[in-house]
């Protein structure tokens, strides 16, 4: 006898968990520090890629990962943030808040699908969303702002925002899973 495959998920019961399981992954990152975030990081992207990413989402993720090592390694670099010893080298950005780059990136496509049809909510959504999630991260994580730093990531996340929003309706790409 065959045993049953498992129920498939409603739309909204796997946004719901895709959310949670990013809500789970930024709280471990952020207060487990870089070794806890790689093997977070890990188990999360290597579920999302098993079971809920489409074909090709791989490139989205990638390509957002490393975008977020150029925004926050440059905001680093310039100032905007005193991570104090929590590097593993020192000078570059710690390992825990690189992965919440790749973390975020798997709601593109699933939870946060519907809100890329609404373009000007998505930046306000960024640029609002944005700076709450470093200013929480950063009081967590015991990690010092420079007091410039909230308002260039308002900007920075409302434009990501309105670039995400443009580039899943240029390509039509977004669905529930």
């Amino acid at each position: 006898m065959v045993a049953p495959s498992a129920p498939r998920q409603t739309p909204l019961r796997a946004m719901l968990f895709n959310a949670l399981r990013f809500e789970a992954g930024w709280l471990l990152c952020v207060l487990g520090g870089s070794w806890i975030a790689a093997l977070t990081g890990a188990v999360l992207l290597g579920w999302h890629f098993w079971r809920c990413a489409q074909p090709g989402e791989w490139r989205f993720i990638a390509a957002f990962a490393l975008l977020g090592l150029g925004v926050d390694g440059g905001l680093h670099l310039v100032g905007g943030f005193d991570f104090g010893e929590q590097t593993l080298i020192a000078g570059l950005l710690p390992l825990w808040l690189w992965m919440l780059w790749p973390l975020f990136a798997t709601l593109v496509f699933h939870s946060l699908a519907w809100l890329w049809r609404f373009p000007l909510v998505a930046a306000a959504c960024g640029a609002l969303g944005g700076p709450l999630s470093y200013l929480g991260g950063a009081a967590l994580a015991n990690v010092s702002l420079a007091p410039w730093l909230l308002p260039v990531q308002a900007v920075i996340w409302a434009v990501l925002c309105l670039g995400i929003s443009r580039y899943v309706q240029r390509f039509s790409i977004t669905r529930h899973d």
